[in-house]
């Protein structure tokens, strides 16, 4: 059915954070983030998740991104935004590709980095124009996660859900970013969807994530939509609360799910990144949704 995946229905994946648990000894003081890249891959594969992450544990969302790129200093954009000067998470990425088979690259969408910045030069007159420089620079680093060899490309682009950022250039953001890899591609955009889906189902990706466990409503919103061929990241384990929800309660959601979109067009995963749960929590969250997820295939 999709070609671009594994051959599993229902395969398993993360929208990409993992909890930091940072090691000690010799080693650190090379790369403080070494252990915490290990245990974040580790922990995920031990969890049984199809398609894992590197974890996302250098730094949050924004300055992941932004303390690479030329033209940023801190959160102040103070000149033309360039590329970075090599690759900004291809090396934990292919750390993971050494653990499993199948991994996401994950990067932070430039309209959300954007907005998470303060423009502080007459270089750019707005958040668009500035966008559409970091998506420039951005494809860049989706090249060199294309060569690491991942199996899906994803863009977070939480902005999108919350009707401040110009969801046109937002996809024409991200179009730079896609038209440049032959990789298949994945948009997570998290929160309530209702006023901007339609939009949404504009981009060019071949997955759209969203949350459907801390956002149950947004199942609702699919009845009438065409995906066109496309897959969707079907968020089902509750990233903000620490509670570990059990396995018949996450293949309840499961289930819904495949009534409105069908086995064959999901992808499991949870609400969002799950970087602000306790390590136990966090495993315990993606272990529960890979045995849910395995039930539900096989009652098929």
């Amino acid at each position: 059915m999709k070609a671009y995946f594994i051959n599993k229905v229902l395969a398993t994946t993360v929208v990409g954070s993992y909890p930091v648990v940072k090691g000690s000894g010799l080693k650190t003081l090379f790369d403080p983030f070494k252990s915490a890249v290990e245990t974040a891959v580790a922990d995920q594969v031990n969890a049984g998740i199809d398609i894992i992450s590197d974890g996302q544990v250098r730094g949050d969302m924004i300055q992941a991104f932004s303390g690479k790129l030329p033209g940023i200093k801190g959160q102040d954009v103070v000149g033309k935004i360039q590329p970075a000067s090599g690759a900004i998470t291809a090396g934990d990425t292919k750390y993971a590709k050494s653990k499993s088979l199948y991994v996401k690259g994950i990067i932070t969408g430039p309209s959300t980095l954007a907005h998470g910045l303060h423009i502080s030069t007459p270089m750019y007159r707005n958040k668009e124009e500035l966008a559409l420089d970091l998506a420039a620079a951005l494809a860049v680093e989706a090249k060199y996660l294309e060569a690491a060899g991942v199996t899906l490309l994803q863009i977070d682009e939480p902005i999108f859900s919350t009707g401040v950022a110009d969801l046109a250039v937002g996809k024409q953001a991200i179009d730079l970013i896609t038209g440049g890899v032959k990789v298949p591609t994945c948009m997570h955009v998290c929160g309530n969807i209702g006023n901007v889906l339609d939009d949404i189902l504009k981009v060019n990706v071949n997955v759209l994530d969203f949350e459907f466990s801390k956002n149950p409503e947004n199942l609702s919103l699919f009845g009438s939509k065409d995906l066109s061929g496309r897959m969707i990241g079907y968020g089902c384990v509750d990233s903000t609360a620490e509670a570990v929800e059990t396995v018949a309660e996450i293949r309840k959601r499961i289930e819904k799910g495949v009534e409105v979109f069908g086995a064959k067009a999901m992808l499991v995963d949870p609400d969002c990144g799950l970087r602000m749960r306790s390590r136990e929590s966090a495993f315990w969250k993606l272990k529960n949704m890979a045995e849910a997820a395995k039930e539900v295939r096989f009652a098929l």
